[in-house]
């Protein structure tokens, strides 16, 4: 989708997700078994703030002139990747998954995001309601499951262009190495 049409879903995504902050706030609460004041007042908003922050970035962020010699121009240019698989904790499910997909997102490629089997239900409810925003079919989904299953696939997969991950080291290494078989 062209820049323009990118901040316009992501914008109204926020929206969204600040019009089910309480439902949002209890999924969170739920998954994680922290207070849910601390859900309402910091990951929630937490995570719409950043939907937000990258959505405005979309149609701030320009071409550069890279640094070249007098005889030479090189310009720089950001394009999508591609797809981008997600694989986050359970700790701060919500917060990290928007961390995850608002530069991905914005940036114009497709997400696969993959929760912790011990917390999925905020990411279920992202998917759902980027959906509602007018988010295409299969730009943002939403692949709950074991890591041994799922992330394995994931990072596994020919068409997963890059991988982001957030948990613990030796998870990382063993995701590195599926990644580059």
């Amino acid at each position: 989708a062209a820049p323009a049409q990118r901040k316009t879903t992501l914008l109204r995504f926020a929206d969204l997700m600040e019009q089910h902050h309480e439902e949002l706030a209890l999924l969170e609460t739920l998954d994680t078994g922290k207070p849910i004041r601390h859900s309402l007042r910091d990951d929630v908003p937490g995570a719409i703030r950043c939907i937000r922050w990258y959505a405005e970035a979309i149609d701030k962020v320009y071409g550069e002139i890279a640094p070249t010699g007098r005889e030479a121009l090189a310009l720089i240019e950001r394009e999508p990747i591609g797809v981008v698989g997600a694989i986050v904790p359970w700790n701060f499910p919500l917060l990290l998954a928007c961390w995850k997909l608002g530069p991905a997102l914005a940036a114009g490629n497709s997400v696969v995001l993959k929760p912790s089997e011990k917390s999925p239900l905020s990411a279920i409810l992202l998917g759902k309601l980027a959906q509602q925003a007018g988010l295409p079919d299969g730009v943002l989904n939403v692949v709950p499951g074991y890591g041994h299953d799922a992330g394995k696939a994931l990072a596994l997969h020919r068409d997963v262009d890059a991988l982001t991950f957030t948990g613990s080291t030796l998870v990382a290494k063993q995701l590195m190495i599926y990644a580059g078989e």
